[in-house]
């Protein structure tokens, strides 16, 4: 695939799969004399289906002709930033050098390269319909306090210090991963580096035909943010299964088309 770069260079991107929707890309370009200059490459896992449908703020990287995803999704509590696997799609679309683009939603991967398996936190029924009636509260105030709803501030600063009260008591006596069932929190200086733990909802092996290496590719829910993550088994510890959780470091991809 080819497209106009910012300096008006034709860019290129080659792809190598090494298993289905994986594998890695090249990017650079073609010199005079026909020959491809690789300016960089990445490991790619191509995501399934459509993760948030916020609108997402598209930002070059400094150091080279890359781009970055920035979106204010508030199921997750922090800005989202992942690195944007088809940006040559967005060089040659029409909304092209617009700071905010609208394709219909981002489909979001993750590539992990240290991770263990955590046993689920036994829940009721009632209790996880609990759960999620509060999640769906605390992103409806936390939407209106965006808007300037000064009482919806307010509510949310004494929800916040009811739990950290909860939290401070309950960890004198408790396992942490007992009380916090998912997280998603940035990682180190590097923007799109995060530590998540999340409930595994599916799971599949597949193997790389290059190595022969078997790798896992886990569909997890993190804060009720639907991705998949892949991870190579030796990278692991623990056996995944559906129901049981993945805690670990990730880089975060993201295509900004639904596709």
């Amino acid at each position: 695939m080819t497209a106009l770069d910012t300096d008006g260079n034709e860019f290129v991107e080659l792809r190598r799969e090494i298993a289905p929707d994986m594998g890695l890309a090249m990017r650079g370009v073609y010199n005079d004399d026909g020959h491809f200059d690789m300016d960089y490459y990445f490991p790619y896992r191509l995501g399934r289906e459509v993760s948030t449908k916020m609108p997402i703020e598209v930002v070059r990287a400094s150091d080279r002709e890359s781009y970055l995803g920035l979106c204010d999704d508030l199921r997750l509590g922090v800005d989202l930033i992942f690195f944007v696997q088809d940006m040559l799609m967005i060089l040659e679309s029409e909304q092209r050098g617009q700071k905010v683009v609208d394709f219909g939603g981002v489909v979001l991967s993750a590539l992990s390269a240290e991770g263990r398996i955590v046993l689920p936190i036994y829940s009721t029924k009632k209790q996880m319909e609990r759960v999620q009636r509060r999640q769906n509260e605390r992103e409806a105030l936390l939407m209106a306090a965006r808007d300037g709803d000064h009482d919806a501030y307010e509510e949310l600063s004494i929800d916040d210090m009811d739990m950290y009260a909860m939290i401070s008591k309950r960890v004198e006596t408790e396992d942490v991963l007992s009380i916090v069932n998912s997280y998603f929190m940035p990682k180190g200086i590097e923007s799109d580096k995060y530590s998540i733990l999340g409930e595994i909802i599916e799971q599949k092996v597949v193997v790389n035909h290059h190595t022969a290496e078997t790798l896992y590719v886990l569909k997890l829910n993190c804060n009720n943010i639907i991705f998949d993550v892949t991870i190579n088994e030796a990278d692991l510890l623990g056996e995944p299964m559906v129901g049981r959780r993945f805690k670990g470091d990730v880089w975060m991809q993201g295509r900004v088309k639904a596709y």
